[in-house]
């Protein structure tokens, strides 16, 4: 038998910046699990837009973070770190890593290890810690969305929107949605969207203001930026908060700065891969006592759009960028 300090398995490199075809199966040490982490026997990993932009290069890893792309993983507890009192080995988690998720075995912060809730199988366990923590840390703690409030999500049927049409209206608050077709458009109204809206014929500002009577929406999730941001403002009621979580619409944007004084309007944004193990660990508590119990309760589902080998990484990118995938993207293990 190997020695376990030399054992190996199969992960997913990038072999150099470029298409998905840089993705290659390679193989490499099995990592052992630090001091407050937990090595995770991978069941299920879910693909992300990090991952692309990783891929490309422009999504450098943090000091210490694996330089394999994955962000999120579902499977059982192999190993404890020193100091781990919360898992035990055979455990089924799913968590968010700071990277390496692509691989039969992953380390990640036990802390930022959340139960597989009740019912999930892995794949469906694996869709859920990127998007369901961003989407708590932007929309709720970040963007401050309180009861009686409304709320709008720009790319309502990728990943982050399914989850985020879905967290938000489950919480009470009425949700618009923009997404590019008439099929992601219904797809996002039968996850609990008020109003879909397709941005291509459609201007996404008439039509919240017409439903706000006249007075927008308290909070935008945005990941395109660019022009959007001048329009979200118009689509914002006072005291209105844009959260910025990606640029795929550009990183510069022109902003009338005298119509966010006037309505005090507020424009934030942040990063969740660079965040400390402590920021997650937060959270993951409020993920577990907030959210947790709708998904148990089938209030709120995981929405797969497609499934690959680990293999087939390569494929399930190319299925990302051409961007018509309704939900996750998720690689079996």
């Amino acid at each position: 038998m190997t020695n376990s300090n030399t054992a190996t398995h199969r992960v997913v490199e990038i072999t150099t910046p470029g298409k998905p075809e840089v993705l290659q199966v390679r193989t490499r040490d099995i990592p052992q699990p630090a001091k407050g982490d937990v090595l995770i026997k991978v069941a299920a990993a879910g693909v992300n837009r990090p991952d692309v932009l990783q891929r490309i290069g422009r999504y450098p890893v943090p000091p210490g973070a694996s330089d394999l792309p994955g962000l999120e993983v579902a499977g059982t507890v192999e190993k404890v770190g020193e100091g781990v009192t919360e898992w035990k080995v055979g455990d089924r988690v799913c968590a968010l890593t700071p990277g390496g998720g692509y691989a039969e075995h992953c380390i990640a912060p036990a802390s930022n290890c959340l139960p597989i809730p009740k019912g999930f199988d892995f794949v469906q366990a694996a869709s859920l810690p990127e998007t369901y923590f961003t989407v708590w840390s932007n929309v709720f703690d970040r963007g401050g969305l309180k009861a009686g409030e409304s709320f709008l999500v720009q790319g309502g049927s990728s990943g982050i929107g399914v989850a985020a049409i879905q967290i938000v209206k489950a919480m009470g608050h009425r949700v618009f949605a923009t997404a590019g077709s008439e099929e992601k458009c219904k797809a996002c109204e039968a996850l609990g969207a008020e109003r879909a809206i397709n941005y291509k014929t459609e201007d996404f500002v008439a039509v919240v203001k017409e439903a706000t009577g006249g007075k927008g929406v308290n909070v935008v999730l945005d990941m395109v930026a660019g022009e959007y941001i001048a329009r979200e403002c118009s689509a914002l009621a006072d005291d209105g908060r844009i959260v910025l979580i990606a640029t795929l619409g550009g990183s510069k944007a022109t902003v009338d700065m005298m119509e966010v004084m006037r309505r005090r309007l507020s424009i934030t944004g942040s990063t969740l891969r660079p965040r400390s193990v402590e920021f997650k660990a937060a959270i993951a508590k409020s993920l577990r006592e907030r959210v947790w119990p709708l998904l148990e309760a089938g209030t709120i589902k995981p929405v797969i759009h497609a499934r690959f080998p680990l293999a087939d990484a390569a494929k399930a990118h190319a299925m990302m960028e051409g961007g018509e995938h309704i939900g996750k993207i998720v690689l079996e293990v």
